[in-house]
Protein backbone atom coordinates (compact mmCIF):
# COMPACT_ATOMS: atom_id res chain seq x y z
CA UNK A 1 0.00 0.00 0.00
CA UNK A 2 1.51 3.44 -0.77
CA UNK A 3 1.39 5.77 3.07
CA UNK A 4 3.11 9.21 3.61
CA UNK A 5 6.73 9.03 4.79
CA UNK A 6 9.55 11.01 5.78
CA UNK A 7 13.13 8.93 6.14
CA UNK A 8 14.71 11.84 8.42
CA UNK A 9 13.19 14.70 10.36
CA UNK A 10 13.00 18.31 8.49
CA UNK A 11 10.70 20.20 6.24
CA UNK A 12 7.98 19.57 4.19
CA UNK A 13 10.25 18.60 1.11
CA UNK A 14 10.86 15.32 2.97
CA UNK A 15 7.37 13.60 2.49
CA UNK A 16 6.69 11.54 -0.05
CA UNK A 17 4.21 8.68 -0.90
CA UNK A 18 6.07 5.33 -0.14
CA UNK A 19 5.05 1.75 -0.76
CA UNK A 20 4.80 0.22 2.51
CA UNK A 21 3.70 -3.61 4.16
CA UNK A 22 -0.24 -3.38 4.25
CA UNK A 23 -1.14 -3.79 7.91
CA UNK A 24 -2.76 -6.85 9.43
CA UNK A 25 -5.39 -6.54 11.86
CA UNK A 26 -4.24 -7.93 15.42
CA UNK A 27 -6.54 -9.48 18.61
CA UNK A 28 -9.92 -6.70 18.58
CA UNK A 29 -8.26 -4.67 15.42
CA UNK A 30 -10.42 -3.96 12.40
CA UNK A 31 -8.73 -3.18 8.95
CA UNK A 32 -9.83 -0.54 7.22
CA UNK A 33 -9.53 0.94 3.90
CA UNK A 34 -8.79 4.80 4.19
CA UNK A 35 -10.60 7.03 1.94
CA UNK A 36 -9.45 10.28 3.43
CA UNK A 37 -7.32 11.72 6.30
CA UNK A 38 -6.98 14.68 7.80
CA UNK A 39 -3.97 16.95 8.55
CA UNK A 40 -2.96 18.06 12.63
CA UNK A 41 -0.30 19.86 14.30
CA UNK A 42 1.03 16.95 15.55
CA UNK A 43 1.74 15.65 12.22
CA UNK A 44 3.76 18.70 11.85
CA UNK A 45 5.62 18.09 14.85
CA UNK A 46 6.27 14.53 14.03
CA UNK A 47 7.70 15.66 10.75
CA UNK A 48 10.20 17.79 12.41
CA UNK A 49 11.17 14.81 15.02
CA UNK A 50 9.55 17.06 17.75
CA UNK A 51 6.55 14.44 18.83
CA UNK A 52 7.17 10.58 17.75
CA UNK A 53 4.55 8.16 18.23
CA UNK A 54 3.63 6.23 21.19
CA UNK A 55 5.40 2.91 21.97
CA UNK A 56 4.02 0.41 19.41
CA UNK A 57 1.96 3.39 17.10
CA UNK A 58 2.51 3.16 13.47
CA UNK A 59 5.24 5.86 12.58
CA UNK A 60 2.84 6.69 9.61
CA UNK A 61 1.17 10.07 9.59
CA UNK A 62 -1.87 10.76 10.65
CA UNK A 63 -3.95 10.67 13.81
CA UNK A 64 -8.01 9.71 11.72
CA UNK A 65 -8.88 8.72 8.72
CA UNK A 66 -12.68 8.25 7.46
CA UNK A 67 -13.31 5.02 5.29
CA UNK A 68 -14.71 1.59 5.24
CA UNK A 69 -14.29 -1.44 6.73
CA UNK A 70 -11.92 -4.24 4.89
CA UNK A 71 -11.04 -7.28 7.21
CA UNK A 72 -11.79 -8.07 10.60
CA UNK A 73 -9.23 -9.09 12.94
CA UNK A 74 -9.76 -12.16 16.09
CA UNK A 75 -11.50 -11.81 18.65
CA UNK A 76 -13.75 -8.78 17.61
CA UNK A 77 -17.16 -8.84 18.98
CA UNK A 78 -19.13 -8.34 15.45
CA UNK A 79 -20.05 -4.68 16.03
CA UNK A 80 -18.79 -4.30 12.70
CA UNK A 81 -19.05 -6.04 9.00
CA UNK A 82 -17.19 -5.74 6.07
CA UNK A 83 -17.77 -2.68 4.19
CA UNK A 84 -19.06 -0.29 6.96
CA UNK A 85 -18.49 3.05 6.87
CA UNK A 86 -16.52 4.00 9.67
CA UNK A 87 -13.90 6.88 10.75
CA UNK A 88 -11.18 6.63 13.59
CA UNK A 89 -9.33 8.66 15.94
CA UNK A 90 -6.09 6.77 15.91
CA UNK A 91 -2.19 6.93 17.63
CA UNK A 92 -0.76 6.94 13.93
CA UNK A 93 -1.19 5.34 10.41
CA UNK A 94 -3.91 7.54 9.54
CA UNK A 95 -2.58 8.91 5.98
CA UNK A 96 -2.27 5.18 4.31
CA UNK A 97 -4.47 2.99 2.01
CA UNK A 98 -5.03 0.74 4.90
CA UNK A 99 -5.21 0.68 8.77
CA UNK A 100 -5.42 -1.02 11.64
CA UNK A 101 -7.87 -0.29 14.39
CA UNK A 102 -8.97 -1.22 17.77
CA UNK A 103 -12.64 -2.02 17.25
CA UNK A 104 -13.82 0.43 20.20
CA UNK A 105 -12.19 3.20 18.49
CA UNK A 106 -14.38 3.09 15.37
CA UNK A 107 -17.39 5.01 15.06
CA UNK A 108 -20.19 5.33 12.21
CA UNK A 109 -20.22 8.04 9.51
CA UNK A 110 -23.81 9.37 9.41
CA UNK A 111 -25.48 8.53 6.29
CA UNK A 112 -25.90 11.69 4.79
CA UNK A 113 -22.09 12.37 4.86
CA UNK A 114 -19.00 12.15 2.99
CA UNK A 115 -15.41 10.73 3.58
CA UNK A 116 -14.09 13.91 3.15
CA UNK A 117 -16.52 15.43 5.52
CA UNK A 118 -15.92 12.78 8.16
CA UNK A 119 -11.94 12.83 8.07
CA UNK A 120 -12.68 15.96 9.09
CA UNK A 121 -14.33 14.94 12.45
CA UNK A 122 -12.34 12.71 14.78
CA UNK A 123 -9.49 14.92 16.31
CA UNK A 124 -10.81 17.71 16.37
CA UNK A 125 -14.23 17.12 17.71
CA UNK A 126 -13.24 14.24 20.31
CA UNK A 127 -10.32 16.28 21.62
CA UNK A 128 -12.83 19.66 21.75
CA UNK A 129 -15.42 16.65 23.74
CA UNK A 130 -13.10 14.84 25.41
CA UNK A 131 -11.39 18.79 26.68
CA UNK A 132 -15.18 20.16 27.44
CA UNK A 133 -17.19 17.38 28.81
CA UNK A 134 -14.32 14.51 30.62
CA UNK A 135 -11.76 17.48 31.81
CA UNK A 136 -13.34 20.55 31.68
CA UNK A 137 -17.08 19.04 33.15
CA UNK A 138 -18.64 22.70 31.25
CA UNK A 139 -21.87 23.45 32.46
CA UNK A 140 -25.36 25.05 31.19
CA UNK A 141 -24.72 28.47 31.07
CA UNK A 142 -21.18 28.91 31.57
CA UNK A 143 -18.81 31.03 29.20
CA UNK A 144 -15.69 29.45 27.20
CA UNK A 145 -12.78 30.88 25.83
CA UNK A 146 -11.43 29.02 22.76
CA UNK A 147 -7.90 29.72 22.19
CA UNK A 148 -7.49 29.08 18.12
CA UNK A 149 -10.82 29.55 17.39
CA UNK A 150 -10.56 28.75 13.66
CA UNK A 151 -8.63 25.82 13.93
CA UNK A 152 -10.51 22.56 13.57
CA UNK A 153 -10.56 22.22 17.58
CA UNK A 154 -11.72 25.81 17.90
CA UNK A 155 -14.57 25.23 15.12
CA UNK A 156 -15.89 22.15 16.69
CA UNK A 157 -15.16 23.46 20.46
CA UNK A 158 -17.65 26.26 19.60
CA UNK A 159 -20.55 24.12 18.18
CA UNK A 160 -20.06 21.90 21.17
CA UNK A 161 -20.04 24.34 23.68
CA UNK A 162 -23.39 25.62 22.20
CA UNK A 163 -24.69 21.99 22.44
CA UNK A 164 -23.75 22.15 26.23
CA UNK A 165 -26.05 25.40 26.06
CA UNK A 166 -22.68 27.15 26.98
CA UNK A 167 -21.51 30.64 25.98
CA UNK A 168 -18.33 30.33 23.07
CA UNK A 169 -16.20 33.16 22.62
CA UNK A 170 -12.68 32.91 21.02
CA UNK A 171 -9.96 34.24 20.06
CA UNK A 172 -8.11 34.12 15.91
CA UNK A 173 -5.48 36.36 14.07
CA UNK A 174 -7.72 37.64 11.14
CA UNK A 175 -10.93 39.04 10.65
CA UNK A 176 -12.02 36.39 8.02
CA UNK A 177 -11.51 33.67 11.09
CA UNK A 178 -13.27 35.86 13.65
CA UNK A 179 -16.42 36.46 10.91
CA UNK A 180 -16.28 32.13 10.88
CA UNK A 181 -16.58 31.32 14.12
CA UNK A 182 -19.23 33.79 14.22
CA UNK A 183 -20.86 32.08 11.77
CA UNK A 184 -19.92 29.03 13.83
CA UNK A 185 -21.94 30.16 16.41
CA UNK A 186 -19.05 32.19 18.32
CA UNK A 187 -20.59 35.13 20.90
CA UNK A 188 -17.55 37.04 20.64
CA UNK A 189 -14.43 37.25 19.18
CA UNK A 190 -10.91 39.27 19.54
CA UNK A 191 -7.94 39.74 17.61
CA UNK A 192 -4.50 38.92 19.66
CA UNK A 193 -2.50 40.66 17.40
CA UNK A 194 -4.17 43.85 17.71
CA UNK A 195 -6.28 43.55 20.72
CA UNK A 196 -5.57 42.30 24.10
CA UNK A 197 -7.94 39.43 24.73
CA UNK A 198 -8.10 39.78 28.16
CA UNK A 199 -9.41 43.08 28.62
CA UNK A 200 -11.97 41.59 26.25
CA UNK A 201 -12.98 39.22 27.80
CA UNK A 202 -13.58 41.30 31.03
CA UNK A 203 -15.56 43.57 29.17
CA UNK A 204 -17.55 40.64 27.70
CA UNK A 205 -18.30 38.74 31.04
CA UNK A 206 -18.65 42.36 33.08
CA UNK A 207 -15.54 41.79 35.23
CA UNK A 208 -16.66 38.09 36.05
CA UNK A 209 -13.92 36.31 33.85
CA UNK A 210 -14.32 33.11 31.89
CA UNK A 211 -15.32 29.55 33.60
CA UNK A 212 -13.35 27.68 31.19
CA UNK A 213 -10.10 28.21 29.26
CA UNK A 214 -8.78 25.79 26.21
CA UNK A 215 -5.70 26.55 25.45
CA UNK A 216 -2.97 24.86 22.97
CA UNK A 217 -0.91 28.52 23.16
CA UNK A 218 1.00 27.94 26.36
CA UNK A 219 3.82 29.95 27.91
CA UNK A 220 2.86 33.56 25.90
CA UNK A 221 -0.61 33.35 26.99
CA UNK A 222 -0.56 32.74 31.21
CA UNK A 223 -0.94 36.15 32.13
CA UNK A 224 -3.49 37.01 29.96
CA UNK A 225 -5.25 33.70 30.66
CA UNK A 226 -4.89 34.04 34.47
CA UNK A 227 -6.25 38.19 34.10
CA UNK A 228 -9.81 36.71 32.50
CA UNK A 229 -9.78 33.55 34.49
CA UNK A 230 -12.81 33.37 36.63
CA UNK A 231 -12.54 32.40 40.18
CA UNK A 232 -13.00 28.50 40.61
CA UNK A 233 -12.07 28.44 36.65
CA UNK A 234 -10.43 25.95 34.71
CA UNK A 235 -7.63 26.24 32.76
CA UNK A 236 -6.95 23.32 30.30
CA UNK A 237 -3.80 23.28 28.14
CA UNK A 238 -3.84 20.86 25.26
CA UNK A 239 -1.00 22.22 23.14
CA UNK A 240 2.31 24.48 23.51
CA UNK A 241 2.04 26.38 20.54
CA UNK A 242 4.30 29.46 21.78
CA UNK A 243 6.30 26.97 24.06
CA UNK A 244 5.78 25.95 27.82
CA UNK A 245 8.39 27.33 30.12
CA UNK A 246 6.47 30.13 32.20
CA UNK A 247 8.43 33.20 34.23
CA UNK A 248 6.62 35.43 36.96
CA UNK A 249 4.67 34.32 39.88
CA UNK A 250 2.07 31.92 37.68
CA UNK A 251 1.01 29.58 40.77
CA UNK A 252 0.59 32.40 43.71
CA UNK A 253 -1.97 34.46 40.47
CA UNK A 254 -3.27 30.98 40.12
CA UNK A 255 -4.35 30.71 43.41
CA UNK A 256 -5.42 33.82 44.35
CA UNK A 257 -8.28 32.43 42.02
CA UNK A 258 -8.50 29.27 43.17
CA UNK A 259 -8.37 28.24 39.76
CA UNK A 260 -6.84 24.66 38.46
CA UNK A 261 -4.57 24.03 35.70
CA UNK A 262 -5.70 21.01 33.63
CA UNK A 263 -3.55 19.30 30.64
CA UNK A 264 -4.35 16.43 28.19
CA UNK A 265 -3.09 14.85 25.05
CA UNK A 266 -5.33 12.25 23.13
CA UNK A 267 -2.74 10.54 21.26
CA UNK A 268 -0.67 9.30 24.67
CA UNK A 269 -4.17 7.47 25.99
CA UNK A 270 -4.39 3.57 26.15
CA UNK A 271 -6.97 2.07 24.18
CA UNK A 272 -9.67 1.99 27.15
CA UNK A 273 -9.62 4.99 27.95
CA UNK A 274 -9.69 6.74 24.40
CA UNK A 275 -12.14 3.96 23.91
CA UNK A 276 -14.73 5.39 26.55
CA UNK A 277 -14.38 9.06 24.36
CA UNK A 278 -15.77 7.41 21.38
CA UNK A 279 -18.67 5.77 23.23
CA UNK A 280 -19.74 8.93 25.08
CA UNK A 281 -19.32 10.98 21.77
CA UNK A 282 -21.29 8.40 19.08
CA UNK A 283 -23.82 8.68 21.53
CA UNK A 284 -24.17 12.84 22.56
CA UNK A 285 -22.87 14.28 19.97
CA UNK A 286 -22.56 12.19 16.56
CA UNK A 287 -26.68 11.93 16.11
CA UNK A 288 -26.59 15.68 15.64
CA UNK A 289 -24.33 15.63 12.36
CA UNK A 290 -27.52 13.89 10.61
CA UNK A 291 -29.51 16.37 8.17
CA UNK A 292 -32.57 17.70 10.02
CA UNK A 293 -30.86 17.69 13.63
CA UNK A 294 -31.12 20.65 16.04
CA UNK A 295 -29.14 22.00 16.54
CA UNK A 296 -27.32 20.48 13.68
CA UNK A 297 -23.26 20.59 14.08
CA UNK A 298 -20.88 20.64 10.94
CA UNK A 299 -17.46 19.83 9.97
CA UNK A 300 -15.59 22.33 8.15
CA UNK A 301 -13.33 21.30 5.69
CA UNK A 302 -10.87 24.06 4.46
CA UNK A 303 -9.26 22.52 1.70
CA UNK A 304 -8.46 19.00 0.35
CA UNK A 305 -4.77 17.27 -0.65
CA UNK A 306 -4.01 13.77 -2.98
CA UNK A 307 -2.06 12.09 -0.96
CA UNK A 308 1.09 12.73 -3.27
CA UNK A 309 0.91 16.38 -2.47
CA UNK A 310 1.41 15.62 1.30
CA UNK A 311 4.10 18.61 1.17
CA UNK A 312 1.82 20.75 -0.01
CA UNK A 313 -0.84 20.02 2.85
CA UNK A 314 1.92 20.80 5.11
CA UNK A 315 2.93 23.97 3.80
CA UNK A 316 -0.94 24.98 3.86
CA UNK A 317 -0.69 24.17 7.55
CA UNK A 318 2.33 26.00 8.50
CA UNK A 319 1.02 28.97 7.14
CA UNK A 320 -1.80 29.13 9.59
CA UNK A 321 -4.13 30.39 6.72
CA UNK A 322 -6.74 27.66 7.26
CA UNK A 323 -9.89 28.27 8.85
CA UNK A 324 -10.86 24.51 9.92
CA UNK A 325 -9.97 20.98 9.03
CA UNK A 326 -6.87 20.16 6.20
CA UNK A 327 -8.05 16.79 4.53
CA UNK A 328 -6.00 14.21 2.99
CA UNK A 329 -7.71 12.03 -0.01
CA UNK A 330 -6.28 8.74 -0.37
CA UNK A 331 -6.17 7.36 -3.47
CA UNK A 332 -7.55 3.97 -4.58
Amino acid sequence: MFAAYFDCPGGPENLYMKEVMKPDPGEGEVLVKVSASALNRADLLQRRGKYPPPTGASDILGLEAAGSVAGLGPGCSGRWKVGDAVMALLSGGGQAQYVAVPEGFLMPIPKDMTFIQAAAIPEAWLTAFQLLHFVGKVQEGETVLIHAGASGVGMAAIQLVRLAKAIPIVTAGTQEKLEATANAGAAAGFNYKNEDFSEKVLEFTQGSGVDIILDCVGASYWEKNLNCLSTDGRWIIYGLLSGGEVHGDLLARLLSKRASIHTSLLRSRDKEASSGYEQAFTEQALPHFSRGASPRLQPLVDSVHPLHAIAEAHRAMEANKNIGKIVIEIPV
